[in-house]
């Protein structure tokens, strides 16, 4: 269907002869016999499209530049516009205008002519098919990279809990668990920051919009670039509206937009520097400033300096990141129909970035803080099942989870686990998805049919995070779906129910 060459011509014997003539050299074609066919055929795909200039006058072209709006970002499909007039027709330059990848044939056509362009578009499409099979086989790259890097990641956080149970009172350890809790950090939102680039450019990015706070926005972005401003002992100024305020918009995009600002700061400011940010309401929209006295920017870097994997050197250090951060924070500004800007007077002067969205409520104030002790202790939840075929993954969560007074068994595969969950009746089951055999989402579904299992709480506790993934988390029967390495205190809440 991809490679055919969907042909409308609907009056005259053009339709007819031209698919005998491509036919004649083996390509393929369906001829439509109206406008309306000519659109359900492009739907289930082609690989040029052949058509009469009739079939682009007027406003019957209007379904036709539609559906070439609409298409993925990979696909530019080849039209071959046969016409008498040339490029003198009204109809044909509106044609060449609103339709893009266009490529005119006189009438009457020649035989050789015919075949030349349809082979040129067909040659082309492949291509096009190309780039779209290796942006496929990046994003499962991206997201299988993504799960291999968590894995490891998931039990040396898990480490760091226990190791503070054993020694809560040793400074040493404090002090080393604590480094390496900020590198878990740094490294998963670098895993994170990859995912991202992967769902947008391939266009499976959606907002999750939700109220939240002004405050809770800054809180979060503040603490996830501490490290970073710690690390070369920053002093980050905080400058908010006196009254309070409540946003709607994708909570996480909006504090990962405000921390890469900060910590792109942070990096580009020499050790001991001043950051300061500031938050301004004006009715519906609410601006970030993030303004350094760091190196500066050329006026060259600042056309630059959003694009993807961009990076620019730092004097005297070696090259960080993976200059996506800022690219990010552009296009998470845009979906939320906001902007991000930038301005520097030049190297050695500073720079200040500038995020501006639409997402405040007016009038809205934010709920009452829930008082303190208010959420829940695990109460009768304390049978747990730990199931997950990294052995150091399991057994260290394992660990944790008995100190905290929790009784847990452990399993290292999708058969043991609906075994172990038949004979110990568990509470609450935290499972892994990606085991050989047989995976989390048929062992839940076995563990769910199991009589007296049909309330156990199911947790995935995974390193597929893409949103597809916990979509069919949840039709496997999970109540929960956590990404590695998980923060211990977001197990806990789902415990608390």
């Amino acid at each position: 269907m991809e490679r055919r060459i969907v042909i409308c011509a609907p009056t005259g014997q053009d339709a007819g002869l031209a698919a005998k003539v491509l036919g004649s050299v083996g390509i393929g074609s369906i001829v439509c016999g109206d406008n309306s066919e000519l659109m359900r055929q492009l739907q289930q795909g082609a690989g040029a499209l052949l058509i009469v200039e009739e079939v682009v006058s007027g406003a019957a072209m209007r379904p036709l530049a539609d559906y070439v709006a609409s298409q993925p970002t990979w696909s530019d499909i080849p039209i071959l516009l046969l016409t008498r007039s040339g490029a003198d027709s009204l109809d044909v330059q509106r044609a060449v205008e609103h339709l893009g990848n266009v490529t005119l044939v006189e009438r009457p056509v020649r035989t050789i002519a015919l075949i030349t362009a349809t082979r040129s578009a067909v040659r082309a499409r492949e291509r096009q098919y190309q780039v779209r099979d290796a942006d496929r086989r990046k994003d499962e790259f991206l997201a299988t990279l993504a799960h291999e890097l968590r894995n490891p990641l998931a039990p040396i956080r898990t480490s760091m809990g226990i190791l503070k149970h054993l020694h809560p009172d040793s400074d040493q350890v404090t002090q080393l668990r604590n480094v390496v809790d900020r590198q878990v950090g740094h490294l998963t939102r670098l895993v994170d920051d990859l995912l991202d680039v992967a769902r947008i450019t391939s266009g499976k990015v959606a907002l999750k919009r939700e109220r939240t706070t002004l405050q809770s926005v800054l809180n979060h972005a503040v603490e996830i670039s501490a490290s970073a401003m710690e690390s070369k002992q920053h002093r980050l100024e905080l400058r908010e509206p006196g009254a309070p305020c409540v946003l709607d918009g994708d909570a996480a995009r909006l504090v990962q937009s405000v921390a890469n600002l900060l910590v792109n700061a942070a990096k580009f400011t020499p050790a001991g520097g001043h950051i300061v940010l500031s938050a301004e309401v004006a009715g519906p929209v609410v601006t970030f400033r993030v303004k350094d006295n760091g190196i500066g920017l050329e006026a060259a870097s600042l056309a630059r300096i959003f694009e993807l994997f961009a990076q620019t050197p730092v004097p005297g250090e070696a090259p960080t990141g993976l200059g996506i951060g800022l690219s990010l924070a552009r296009q998470f500004a845009e979906m939320h129909g906001g902007t991000l800007h930038a301005a520097s007077e030049g190297l050695g002067h500073g720079s200040e970035f500038v995020l501006a969205l639409p997402v405040v409520l007016e009038g809205e104030q934010p709920e009452a803080p829930r008082p303190a002790g208010a959420t829940a202790a695990p109460g009768n939840l304390r049978k747990i099942l730990v199931v997950d075929d990294n052995v150091d993954a399991a057994n260290t969560l394992e660990a944790l989870l008995d100190m905290d007074g929790f009784a847990v068994t452990t399993a290292y595969d999708g058969v043991a686990a609906v075994a172990a969950a038949g004979i110990n009746r568990p509470d609450v089951v935290v499972m892994d998805i990606g085991m050989p055999g047989m995976n989390g989402y048929d062992a839940a579904r076995l563990i769910r049919q199991q009589p007296g299992n049909e309330n156990v709480v199911l947790i995935a506790l995974t390193g597929w995070g893409q949103s597809t993934d916990k979509t069919r988390a949840n039709l496997a029967g999970f109540d929960h779906h956590l990404v590695k390495p998980v923060d211990y205190d977001r197990l806990m809440s789902c415990l608390s129910g």
